[in-house]
């Protein structure tokens, strides 16, 4: 297979559905870019801090070239808007989300009957249980679309948040069998999170924001400093009980999206913010399921003579590679046409930087 061009490619058909945008692996001079980008929003996990972003793209590029132990191991993608040059976009997958090390924390939701014989009353009770994984799933995270490019035809955040589905069913040694996801809660004024005010501030003596940022360098004080006992949610304030486990205004297309792929609510909450986690057998995950290899063919090459001649199925896929430890992918229209392999736009095929006849991984998408 040819090797992938390290320069951006400008789109040599601007009206062709995918030609326009690419989404790869990101590189070290994306550092701007995703610096701008992550200042549009607060997201833990792609900060907009100089230093952090770049320690990230760096373990990224390890990552894809497969010199990162899956312990450690963190890929990041961008979206690539190929007439400007610029990345509008990102997302992200942790390989391993729990270690020895590094463990992941989080609160089980349980139920507890109550019940007195000498009243005759009951009460079901929501009870948290805090909870400790050493042998993490992978997780995803980092799903940034640029405000401007927003509810634009393309469905960019659809394309950057699946694309790194297809990664992993491309490359499934390098993942755990379980798939999670954090989403992000409805937050108040500046970030303020009801939830950490009513139990975690009061346990740690931390604002939200600090307790955050020390998070991400050394999570010691979360199994030190949280109760191990069950709390009973009705001990809580009411505020907080009511955005437990409940998914923030400008997360929902997200939730959606994942639930549309497999992914289900695991009645497990974030221990910071009360944010829920969905989860899925990887395996199971749509996108992986329709996942396969197949040779490629530009449309009106081989004898064929045009688009939708309906020789087979069509649609939409996600195509990707990987090239010399970069991966490149693209949103595209396709035919399906047997054992001569899926049809694409010839200015697709150059965004991908792929020729007649070499393997590519397609995945169908609704």
């Amino acid at each position: 297979m040819n090797r992938i061009n390290r320069q951006s490619l400008k789109p040599p058909m601007a009206s062709i559905p995918g030609a326009n945008f690419v989404l790869r692996s990101a590189r070290q001079e994306d550092l701007k870019d995703l610096r701008d980008l992550a200042s549009q929003f607060s997201l833990l996990n792609l900060p907009a801090d100089k230093k952090i972003l770049a320690e990230k793209i760096a373990r990224s590029v390890g990552s894809f070239a497969g010199e990162i132990d899956k312990s450690e191991a963190e890929y990041l993608f961008v979206c690539e808007d190929l007439e400007t040059n610029s990345v509008v976009g990102s997302s992200l997958i942790l390989a391993k989300h729990g270690t020895e090390d590094i463990p992941h924390y989080y609160f089980k939701i349980t139920k507890r009957n109550r019940f007195s014989d000498d009243l005759g009353v009951g009460f079901i009770h929501q009870v948290l249980q805090f909870k400790e994984d050493t042998n993490g799933p992978t997780e995803v995270g980092g799903l940034l679309i640029d405000r401007s490019y927003r509810r634009r035809p393309e469905k960019l955040g659809k394309q950057i948040s699946l694309v790194r589905f297809l990664y992993m069913a491309m490359r499934p040694e390098e993942f755990e069998s379980r798939v999670l996801c954090e989403l992000t809660p409805p937050l108040g004024e500046g970030g303020r999170s009801e939830f950490w005010e009513a139990l975690g501030r009061r346990f740690t003596g931390l604002p939200y924001q600090e307790a955050d940022l020390i998070s991400q360098r050394n999570k010691e004080f979360i199994s030190s400093l949280f109760p191990e006992e069950d709390i009973y949610l009705a001990l809580l304030d009411s505020r907080a009980r009511v955005d437990l486990g409940r998914v923030g205004q400008e997360t929902r297309p997200a939730q959606h999206l994942l639930e549309s792929i497999g992914f289900e609510y695991l009645n497990e909450v974030d221990p910071f913010d009360g944010g829920p986690h969905y989860g899925a057998e990887l395996k199971n995950i749509s996108i992986v399921k329709n996942t396969r290899e197949t040779k490629v063919v530009a449309i009106g090459s081989g004898g064929t003579v045009a688009f939708g001649e309906r020789r087979g199925v069509t649609g939409t896929t996600l195509a990707g590679v990987k090239v010399d430890g970069e991966f490149r992918a693209v949103w595209t229209p396709f035919e399906d046409r047997g054992i001569e392999g899926f049809a694409m736009p010839s200015a697709v095929m150059k965004t991908l930087d792929v020729v007649d006849g070499e393997s590519v991984f397609c995945s169908p998408v609704a």
